[in-house]
């Protein structure tokens, strides 16, 4: 059976964690999705949208914020873009594994997934010149056999499950003695895509909402979880966040954050790094089994 994540013994002072994830798509979202679009130059444009024009502003807020941030990054876009990769790096930000062509594993053999994340892996380190220890699966879509890919490989953790707002660590397979990797949980509810994502024949339900809509539900969830001790992940798109009046959203909850008492807001992987040194027991997930 499975049971609930330990509660997290912060460090001194700290009541409650953040994280600002960026998952850099670009244009590798659309590719997988509709491999036909790569021939139109109107939605290319709307994905460039993020490294040409979004990255520089969420890139300035950070600066002007002095906020460290976790960018989850396709390995097509590091190649398509490797100059900006650096420049995430030398500013002093994680860079994490997003897949390689923002891939849904839905369907995939455990080998085939293994090929997906080498090839992710090949390209960040060519580009960058460091292993990521971070990993969030394309469209948050993982296997049973994703937690033992990514410990093969050498990564600290994972942010893709969607069982609570406590990192945790999440066990490789139901033996006593399984490995396990840090897990830092997410939700749609904290995900720009389900505010802002429109892209007619491409992806989206056509709503386009409102920053200050987004910004009153983050702020709310913001609220919450500071106040029960957990860790709040905030995913953005910098393709959708990076846009005039979500940018100054996004500004003004960062602007909470940093006003919040005890509210520790750091990369994905330093939160990791702490999880990982309490030593908790790790969370088992066995898979259902469906009796015909």
């Amino acid at each position: 059976m499975t049971r609930p994540a330990e509660p997290v013994a912060w460090p001194a002072g700290i009541q409650a964690a953040a994280t600002l994830g960026f998952d850099m798509d670009a244009e590798s979202v659309v590719l997988t999705v509709q491999p036909s679009s790569a021939s139109r130059l109107s939605v290319m444009s709307h994905q460039a949208y993020g490294p040409l024009t979004g990255m520089p502003r969420i890139l300035a807020l950070l600066a002007r914020r002095g906020v460290r941030a976790t960018f989850f990054c396709p390995g097509f876009t590091a190649e398509r873009y490797p100059d900006l990769l650096r420049r995430v790096r030398d500013e002093g930000h994680e860079i994490a594994h997003h897949g390689y062509l923002h891939e849904s594993v839905a369907g995939m053999s455990a080998e085939q997934e293994a090929a997906m994340i080498d090839r992710g892996l090949e390209a960040l380190e060519k580009v960058t010149g460091e292993r990521p220890v971070g990993y969030r699966a394309p469209m948050w879509e993982t296997t049973y056999a994703t937690p033992g890919l990514l410990l093969d490989r050498g990564f600290l953790y994972d942010s893709s499950l969607m069982d609570g707002e406590l990192p945790y660590e999440l066990a490789e397979g139901e033996q006593d003695d399984a490995r396990s990797l840090v897990e830092i949980p997410v939700h749609w509810a904290l995900d720009d895509w389900e505010q802002y994502a429109y892209l007619p024949e491409v992806f989206g339900s056509g709503l386009i909402e409102d920053p200050e809509k987004a910004l009153s539900m983050w702020s709310a969830d913001l609220a919450a979880i500071h106040e029960d001790g957990g860790c709040f992940a905030l995913t953005n798109h910098p393709f959708l966040s990076g846009r005039p009046a979500r940018i100054r959203a996004l500004d003004r909850l960062v602007a909470q954050m940093q006003e919040l008492p005890g509210l520790w807001l750091a990369p994905a992987e330093d939160i990791a790094h702490h999880v990982r040194s309490l030593e908790l027991a790790p969370r088992v997930f066995p898979q259902p089994v469906v009796n015909d």
